[in-house]
């Protein structure tokens, strides 16, 4: 089989779940849909040419690619688990966005930072001892090294206002950056030529 290669996802492509909620603020994980997972399968090797299949009750999911050389489809296979909400149709969801990261879809995710937000940046519901931010939180920015690790992040709560009870600008409702120390450096290296372009024109 011709080795593929799945794009890496953009940022408009990953969704933030809350994982622990605290009174000082919450932490974020970063996730894709099994949409986001049949888009990616069509672009890369074509509609016709991937298939899936499920067992034990949708709990295991089977993503097939067509193999044109060896005139076969080559499988990988994954477990899910239910979801708090339509938990049959939860559990098949999870399985196949499992099987398409056995083939490379998505894997980057599992490479993001540890992602705390406190909980000054939305509003924090509290019922029965627990507690329950309200926002969207979303991921605007992103990049990835030259070995697909996330190198660069940035995420807004798109509900966050102002005193005047008005909706914000995205640049002000930023609530999370990270970017690497080598990414810092390329940016800075880069500006730093930018300027010396800029100075040379100013010269000439």
């Amino acid at each position: 089989m011709k080795e593929i290669t799945f794009r890496k996802l953009t940022a408009d492509e990953i969704e933030c779940r809350v994982g622990i909620a605290k009174q000082t603020g919450c932490t974020l994980l970063l996730y894709k849909d099994a949409r986001c997972d049949q888009n990616i399968l069509d672009e890369a090797v074509g509609a016709y040419n991937w298939q899936r299949h499920h067992s034990r009750d949708n709990a295991n999911c089977i993503v097939a690619l067509w193999d044109e050389e060896k005139k076969q489809w080559i499988e990988k296979e994954d477990v899910g688990t239910e979801s708090n909400t339509e938990a049959e149709k939860g559990i098949a969801s999870d399985s196949f966005k499992r099987a398409c990261v056995n083939w490379g879809i998505g894997r980057e995710l599992y490479t993001a930072p540890f992602i705390w937000i406190d909980s000054s940046k939305y509003e924090n519901n509290q019922r029965n001892g627990k507690f329950y931010p309200s926002a969207k939180f979303k991921v605007t920015k992103i990049s990835y090294d030259d070995k697909g690790r996330i190198n660069g992040l940035v995420i807004i709560n798109a509900s966050l206002k102002g005193d005047d009870g008005k909706l914000l600008p995205p640049s002000q409702q930023v609530v999370f950056t990270h970017f690497s120390p080598e990414l810092v450096q390329q940016l800075k290296t880069a500006k730093s030529k930018k300027q010396q372009i800029v100075e040379a024109l100013q010269e000439s």
